[in-house]
């Protein structure tokens, strides 16, 4: 493998990943100005935060579209240019209908690259890398996150319309990554099973595996032959797909269920309840980011050494056991750093496991005919799950309590590791066809 080459497409398309994590992650240092410069209601603030996420979850439901009839590389290209427009937009909003507007369609970006991306880099990777590999899109958005954190503390000492700076300067990643993929190539795969390219496609594997491409063009052959036999057309939702459909739905709701992202948009805020004063708080978040950024790393590092359901048995224990001491710590008035130190246990785990392993996990365990739709499955319930949450936290915290919230992610994570020790198949160390073989007969 001309591993240097490779890699750098692989990055390129990760930095995808970055401008998912920075989108998603940069609106907590703004939401409380934003709330306070329109006059915004609680249902109204609690929506303005979600439309992002509602954009999301169409950008993850259609994802498969383009990227099944244009390509891969095409459709991250229409990814960049929504992140671009998206991010000059909310800067610049005049009133709070074209900030909605362009905070949805920064939204129907991340939905996008969520499916597009990783399902890139799962067709690029040779299998002895892939887990590191389509783990950069991981690494990735949690450096978008640390960024914005970073981004966020910094700005957020310029004035009261700092906010629009912080939205803003997504712009700059943004055109960088558009310029970026010039040099990026196409899905072998696509080419090969979508637009029965043999000559482009062996031209870009020649270089991923120069001693294997050969049979990598005759494994990819074998599995349409053996997937249009079986199947006269390829449909997501049938008894051929139902394991790995059941086990992208169930993974995607627990990694939301976890209660990240209603800790990622609202960090300034939970701490601020937990008695932390605003600059503390602000903080406190860049703590969250830099602990986000290492245990990523970190898990990157293992995904392929001790595998993906190992990991998880360790990431969920720690998180059942970090939210459940969030949980205490709200009921019985006892806040402060001891939510914040509880929170940065809570990332640490949370990196170390689900938030490495979702992408890998999901981008793996479909077939290439139904890879991207089954990605689009995976990350429109992730979206859907994330937007709900979103939306019901400010007021679900003001009236119920942050106690009982925490309390239900606790037992959340506790069913997720029962569904990791009853369901979650190993995949490590497989091709991705050997994966297939697996999930239909299982």
């Amino acid at each position: 493998m001309n591993s240097k080459i490779v890699f750098f497409w692989a990055y390129v398309v990760a930095t995808g990943g970055f401008l998912f994590g920075f989108d998603t992650a940069v609106i907590s240092g703004a939401e409380q100005s934003i709330q306070q410069y329109w006059h915004l209601t609680e249902m109204q603030h609690g929506f303005t935060i979600s439309i992002a996420l509602i954009g999301t979850v169409i950008g993850a439901l259609s994802g498969s579209l383009p990227s099944d009839k244009l390509g891969r590389k095409t459709t991250l290209i229409i990814v960049a240019i929504i992140y671009l427009l998206s991010a000059l937009g909310t800067g610049m909003a005049a009133n709070w209908y074209f900030f909605l507007a362009c905070r949805f369609i920064g939204g129907l970006g991340v939905g996008a690259s969520s499916v597009t991306a990783p399902v890139y880099i799962s067709e690029i990777a040779p299998p002895h890398y892939r887990g590191r590999m389509v783990g950069l899109f991981q690494f990735n958005v949690v450096f978008g996150i640390l960024i914005s954190y970073f981004s966020n503390y910094l700005i957020g000492q310029t004035g009261e319309n700092s906010w629009r700076l912080m939205l803003g300067i997504q712009a700059v990643p943004s055109a960088i990554f558009l310029v970026l993929l010039r040099w990026v190539p196409e899905s072998p795969r696509w080419l090969l099973l979508q637009q029965n390219k043999e000559a482009a496609a062996t031209a870009i594997l020649q270089i991923i595996n120069p001693t294997s491409f050969r049979e990598d063009i005759l494994t990819i052959r074998q599995s349409q032959q053996q997937s249009a036999s079986g199947v006269p057309k390829e449909r997501l939702f049938s008894a051929r797909y139902r394991t790995p459909v059941m086990l992208a739905v169930l993974f995607a709701i627990f990694n939301q269920v976890s209660g990240i992202n209603a800790i990622i948009y609202y960090a300034p805020r939970i701490f601020e309840m937990s008695g932390l004063e605003a600059d503390s708080s602000r903080l406190s978040t860049v703590g969250i980011g830099i602990v986000n950024f290492i245990f990523t790393l970190t898990a990157m590092r293992f995904i392929d050494r001790i595998g993906r359901r190992q990991l998880m048995f360790i990431g969920t224990i720690g998180l059942i056991a970090t939210l459940g001491l969030v949980a205490i710590s709200f009921y019985m008035h006892s806040g402060g750093i001891a939510v914040v130190s509880y929170l940065l246990f809570y990332i640490a785990f949370f990196a170390f496991s689900q938030g490495a392993v979702i992408w890998v996990f999901i981008s793996e365990i479909f077939p290439t005919q139904v890879r991207a739709k089954g990605q689009t499955l995976g990350s429109f319930t992730h979206w859907i799950m994330a937007a709900i949450i979103a939306f019901t936290f400010p007021y679900l915290a003001s009236h119920i309590g942050s106690g009982h919230i925490f309390l239900f992610f606790t037992i959340m994570m506790v069913l997720q590791l029962f569904f990791v020790w009853r369901w979650m198949p190993e995949t490590k160390g497989k091709t991705l066809e050997q994966i297939e073989v697996t999930m239909i007969m299982h």
